[in-house]
């Protein structure tokens, strides 16, 4: 058997048994009818971006799913794939051309094209990489792009699908533009943040008399597209101005004043100017009353010809030449401070404008029901359940989808104009003719837009399994079984999902839609580049090795609740593995001279307690993994392989392994590679790496891939609570020994006398069959007597007793009464210190918080040191379940 390297490197480990995994074809997926299918999509990262800490976090729980799953027995595929992110990998190429002093319009669409085809191969290997440096189980070979044949065809199919029905259609409407990007957005594409401004209270004179209306704004350069001037029906100050002309101020402008009741006559001073334009409500208001629409902010940001003088100045620059000549001109009353929220493109950060504009919508209605039933059916259940009602609310209150575009890179709207008879064709296949007259191709011009990403999203859980084409993969693996997904993306992508799955396949994508938090620094500030503190997982990997991160993060989640970072979890997880390391070499080095055909010994009650304990430990992992309560079953396969193997049955195990009865050290062996087996598999969807390292060195590499075992399941039969309940009472034995010799300031290497009391029968029988085992374990010299008993000479310096009616004895011949006296005086002198300064009202009043917590910590603890050191102590139990 080989021998282990002493410490765990997983720089010498993880490349290769990954290596090791792809040649075994170990995440390879088949349609197999006779086995249960068991489908994850991955979420696809834009593939030019590069993983961030977000992505280890999703990606170690779907890699904890399929693991377990593909343990289970079931026909497992992680699906793997990049997203063309449409907005966000343009914006980066146009940066890169713009280092050569070039845009996109000076190489042309089809340049241009090449030039983002070439930075997707160039990203795409790095994105893999990263992604199987984290240890994800992903089927390689099926692996999609979001532009791909495949997801193109299925693109078409949808969009022409969704317009033969009416769902979808081009018209003028007002939407969310971005100068800096150059394109429409959806209004989850913008992002609302507060931000300080100013409210400008302006002048309106009222024409042909002395009245004026003041109105109030925060974006002053958009007085030169006003059309209008409302004031609420009910406003008695204004009740005789209602049907005159005011005069739009620095564009000489007759303007109408009407009473609409979506003016708020408590804000400012109850006038609204209205600017059809560039705002939503002011469109509303405009169409109510046949006001025009005049556009003053073009597509790029700077003014248009209609704001007269101020054309061809940036929006910025022009705000301030506006606010400068109402002030000479005596029309601006006030500035005030003001916090209201912004609207910001969620690619570039760049304040958003709203513009009409003709684009490419779809209908919400005949998507939104479909969606909410899915859900109000049980066919998609959220987890945690909490979140089925934000989607909901949200369904309920859809708007139209603007899916269009002003980009080159993404899927080209499948839409074409006649240029001889204007016929306007969708076609699935690029037409060859006019339908109606007969043109050709060259005659055809194809719409320049293309469409949002996420309406290619949206298809990922079929277009990936073949859709429109009927494969069978997509027999077998749809409806895939679970997505898993932070909240941030239930609008984006979650939902538009299940709208498009219900609709365009009847069926729901998957069945569960499993919700984690997001991660936060340790200050509960979201990550970002602008505050600085944006953690590079492939930097932690190299530090502190995958199964560590990966078992960091499993540790962190809670349903649905945002995670807070710190590298305190890391360093746990990493001791958490070399522990497991050292537990390994421990055991196979105890195995090396196992014989197989040995006689064995009747499993003796360490060994009961073992197999009972790694009984229930096994079934409370695969009980919390049901429930997705994934940081409670990391946290008890932590405890079980820490507190119980580790600390117990391999010290329990050592008198045997290490006596010279050859059947009690080959069922110590037995015992020892029963667990130590079971172990590996436990872990190995929480720590591929090392458990998979461990198990081919511990099999020789004749039993397989760790990864394709049979994953451990509890038995009610392998229970055993008369093992359990006996140790316990060794086990707290022991620690009251430890207890004890720690209050004396013995060094564990002292080995003082114990006498041990108890009057029940069974225990004291117990306890004189296990002495040897509990003076081995508390490096004592164990006498075990019955309570009636006359002392054995020595005298008892202290004696607590155990919650199960056991007393520990310490005799006291041999040991340093003086160390006693003078640990005991160190205590009381602590404790009157502590006390004084908590006593005192000026030390609680102005000494800090923190300050007056540490002496209370200090207090606590020199009282708990002192407790059996006093006469007839008691002490606490352990209780090994906990």
């Amino acid at each position: 058997m080989s021998e282990l390297a002493k410490a765990y490197d997983p720089t010498q480990v993880e490349s290769r048994i990954y290596e090791y995994w792809l040649q075994e074809r170990v995440f390879e997926a088949e349609v197999r009818p006779g086995r249960e299918p068991f489908c994850i999509v991955i979420p696809p990262p834009n593939v030019t971006g590069a993983l961030h800490m977000g992505h280890a976090l999703d990606e170690t729980v779907q890699d904890l799913l399929i693991r377990w799953e593909r343990m289970r027995g079931k026909e497992t595929l992680w699906l793997p794939g990049t997203d063309h992110a449409g907005i966000a990998t343009q914006n980066k190429v146009e940066e890169m051309l713009a280092a050569e002093g070039l845009t996109r319009h000076d190489l042309g669409r089809g340049k241009f094209l090449e030039r983002m085809w070439q930075a997707k191969e160039e990203h795409h290997g790095w994105i893999v990489e990263q992604l199987q440096r984290l240890g994800s189980s992903c089927d390689w070979r099926r692996e999609r792009f979001t532009l791909d044949e495949g997801c193109t065809r299925a693109v078409r199919e949808a969009f022409v699908t969704m317009y033969e029905r009416g769902w979808i259609y081009k018209g003028a409407r007002m939407i969310n533009w971005c100068p800096r990007c150059t394109t429409g957005l959806s209004d989850l594409e913008v992002e609302h943040e507060e931000r300080n401004g100013s409210l400008w209270h302006i002048r309106y004179p009222v024409e042909g008399s002395d009245a004026q209306l003041v109105v109030a704004t925060t974006r002053p350069e958009t007085m030169l597209g006003d059309t209008g001037v409302a004031v609420h029906p009910e406003d008695a100050r204004y009740a005789d101005l209602v049907g005159r002309t005011a005069i739009l101020p620095l564009m000489d402008r007759p303007i109408p004043i009407v009473a609409d009741e979506a003016v708020q006559a408590d804000f400012a001073a109850g006038a609204l100017k209205v600017t059809p334009g560039h705002d939503p409500t002011d469109l509303e208001i405009g169409q109510r009353h046949n006001l025009p629409s005049v556009v003053v902010i073009g597509d790029d940001g700077r003014m248009t010809e209609a704001a007269g003088k101020y054309a061809g100045l940036d929006r910025d620059e022009c705000r301030k030449r506006v606010v400068e000549d109402l002030q000479a001109l005596g029309l601006l009353v006030r500035i005030e401070p003001y916090t209201h929220a912004v609207g910001t493109c969620s690619r570039c950060d760049t304040t958003v404008e709203p513009l009409v504009s003709e684009q490419w919508f779809v209908r919400p209605g005949p998507l939104a029901e479909p969606g909410l039933e899915a859900v109000r059916a049980g066919l998609v259940r959220f987890v945690p359940d909490r979140w089925t009602k934000v989607y909901t609310d949200w369904m309920e209150g859809l708007r139209d989808w603007c899916i269009s575009r002003q980009l080159w890179w993404g899927h080209r709207i499948p839409v074409w104009t006649c240029g001889a008879c204007g016929e306007v064709i969708v076609a699935r296949e690029d037409p060859t003719e006019c339908p109606a007259c007969g043109a050709g191709a060259d005659q055809l011009a194809q719409d320049e837009d293309v469409l949002d990403t996420w309406f290619s999203s949206g298809l990922w859980p079929f277009s990936t399994l073949g859709w429109p084409d009927d494969t069978p993969e997509l027999h077998y693996f749809f409806p895939t079984s679970v997505l898993v997904t932070g909240y941030d993306i239930i609008f984006f992508w979650v939902a538009r999902m299940i709208t498009m799955s219900m609709t365009l396949m009847g069926r729901e994508p998957f069945g569960e839609v499993f919700i984690h938090g997001l991660l936060r620094d340790e200050q509960g500030r979201k990550m970002s580049k602008s505050l600085g503190n944006v953690v590079d997982p492939l930097g932690l990997i190299d530090e502190y090795g995958a199964d560590s991160l990966r078992f960091a993060l499993t540790s962190l989640i809670t349903h649905g609740q945002d995670i807070t970072y710190g590298t305190d979890r890391l360093v746990g997880a990493r001791n958490f593995c070399n522990k497991l390391w050292n537990a390994a070499r421990f055991t196979l080095m105890n195995l090396a001279d196992r014989d197989a055909t040995a006689a064995l010994a009747e499993p003796d009650l360490a060994d009961r307690w073992i197999l009972s304990r790694h009984n229930a430990a096994v079934a409370a992992v695969n009980a919390e993994l049901e429930k997705r309560n994934l940081s409670q079953a990391a946290l008890v396969a932590y405890d079980h392989v820490w507190g119980e193997f580790c600390d117990w049955y391999v010290e329990l195990a050592k008198v045997r392994l290490y006596g010279d009865d050859p059947a009690q050290k080959a069922r110590a062996q037995a015992t020892l590679a029963t667990v130590f087996e079971g172990i590996l598999k436990l872990l190995h969807p929480l720590m591929p790496f090392i458990t998979e390292e461990l198990w081919q060195v511990h099999t020789q590499g004749a039993r397989g891939a760790l990864a394709v075992q049979a994953y451990p399941q509890g038995q009610q039969e392998d229970s055993d609570a008369d093992a359990e309940r006996e140790l316990r009472i060794c086990q707290n034995v022991v620690a009251a020994v430890r207890e004890v010799k720690r209050a004396m300031a013995l060094s564990p290497a002292e080995r003082p006398g114990v006498t041990l009391k108890t009057r029940d029968e069974d225990a004291l029988n117990l306890l004189s069959a296990s002495a040897r085992t509990i003076a081995s374990l508390s490096q004592s010299r164990v006498v075990v007597e019955p309570w009636s008993s006359e002392p054995t000479g020595s005298v008892a310096r202290i004696a607590i007793s155990t919650p199960d009616g056991v007393e520990v004895r310490l005799d006291s011949q041999g040991l340093d009464e003086t160390r006693f006296e003078r640990k005991k005086l160190a205590l009381l002198e602590t404790i009157e210190a502590c006390e004084r300064k908590l006593n005192n009202p000026g030390f609680l009043e102005n000494a800090p918080p923190e300050v007056v917590e540490g002496v209370r910590g200090r207090l606590a603890q020199a009282q708990a040191e002192l407790e059996p050191l006093l006469p007839r102590g008691t002490f606490r139990r352990y209780d090994a379940d906990t």
